[in-house]
């Protein structure tokens, strides 16, 4: 185990009374993981006042950058985990694949929020499609499968086509692989090489869109509208807020997140992604327990970002405003706008209403989300057509 520390690690003393007042600024927050949220998350912070440790296996990570002191260590070293809760008076996490033992490791130290238990539910597809399934909430339809055998039933009970999905520890479209005719199931087994996996129903959406909210300690509920969500390789590449959508779909993805939030006990942050469909019915895809790339665009746009309200949700503070300034866009920049050398960043920060945000990352790499763009115009439209427009003006010629 390393540490990188900027300031003296403080001791948790508080006891069972004081862990239930509001954490107020001065205090020290740990943060799970080590990625652009917990980056964001820690600049929202410190212009709190708070202080941020962070925890990873990785050494000069974008949150490191930021935080007060940076701990590397590895996320089965439990003994480092309750060290470094130890140091903090709240932990949270900025990416659900922490294991389910680390985030209860840091619990029997001080509050873990959201709880372990959500955590649980929601890195594991299976569990979570279930949890959904069983709640009551409009799910794609999916079978457990652990088998090739299985996986053939539960084509010949579902049909095709049909998309193919690791249990666990998925994202970005990694571990999932689309079944389009028979001869593919026997490859798509393989290629996924796992012992337990989902098969779920493809779904003919009309959009996706996403729903970022915040339930705090007292119950309280805030949410951020609804965000229309455009991908491309299976990576959000563009959010438009507010989402494109009628009135009856926007209130009623208001109200499943709502209820999916309280019925999972969340304190913090958690969005749900939803398809719509050409009815304008409304299909949970995944819950992601944690600000969302699809917020990004309220670090600029909104009175209250994504972030500062994951701040003040675990702290125990009332929960801020999330009123939207104006319309926004937000536009993802992945490592493939560096193939031909450094991205032209005056030419996109020339537009008015740009911002950018790069997130720290030495390695640009196919794929990798090296920052994004946000733009704000009188009308979504608008604020879409600039940010794909500065994007695009990035590129080297």
């Amino acid at each position: 185990m390393t540490t990188q520390a900027k300031a003296t690690p403080q001791t948790n003393t508080a006891s069972t009374t004081e862990a239930a007042a509001p954490i107020l600024p001065g205090a020290t927050v740990g943060v799970l993981g080590s990625g652009q949220l917990g980056r964001m998350f820690a600049i929202a912070a410190r212009k709190m006042g708070y202080r941020v440790h962070t925890y990873s296996p990785e050494g000069d990570t974008p949150t490191g950058q930021v935080a007060d002191s940076e701990v590397c260590a590895a996320y089965d070293d439990l003994d480092a985990v309750r060290g470094f809760a130890h140091g903090v008076r709240v932990v949270t996490f900025e990416f659900e694949n922490v294991p389910f033992a680390t985030a209860e490791a840091a619990g029997q130290c001080v509050p873990v929020r959201p709880a372990g238990s959500v955590l649980h539910v929601t890195q594991h597809r299976l569990r979570e499609k279930t949890f959904l399934r069983d709640a009551g909430f409009p799910v794609t339809p999916f079978t457990a499968v652990r088998s090739l055998e299985e996986l053939q039933r539960a084509i010949a009970k579902q049909g095709l086509p049909g998309v193919l999905k690791t249990a666990g520890f998925g994202y970005d479209g990694k571990g999932q692989v689309k079944i389009t005719a028979p001869e593919r199931v026997e490859p798509a087994w393989k290629q996924l090489g796992t012992s337990e996996a989902v098969l779920e129903a493809f779904v003919n959406f009309r959009c996706e869109v996403s729903v970022v909210a915040a339930r705090g300690v007292d119950g309280s509920f805030a949410h951020f509208g609804v965000i229309e969500n455009r991908h491309a390789n299976h990576i959000l590449d563009v959010s438009v807020s507010p989402a494109r959508v009628s009135d009856k779909v926007r209130e009623k993805a208001i109200e499943l997140t709502r209820g999916i939030l309280e019925k999972l006990g969340v304190v913090g942050v958690l969005c749900v992604e939803f398809f719509v469909t050409p009815d304008d019915g409304l299909l949970v895809n995944e819950l992601a327990p944690r600000p969302h790339n699809s917020g990004h665009l309220t670090f600029d746009a909104c009175v209250t970002s994504q972030f500062e309200q994951q701040l003040r949700s675990i702290c125990g503070l009332p929960l801020g405003d999330t009123r939207q300034h104006r319309p926004a866009a937000m536009a993802n920049l992945l490592g493939d706008l560096w193939e031909r050398g450094e991205p032209n960043w005056a030419a996109a920060l020339a537009m008015p209403g740009v911002k950018l945000h790069l997130y720290g990352k030495a390695a640009a790499r196919a794929g990798r989300k090296m920052g994004h763009l946000t733009a704000m115009a009188d009308t979504v439209d608008e604020a879409e057509r600039i940010v794909i427009a500065a994007r695009e003006a990035l590129r080297p010629r």
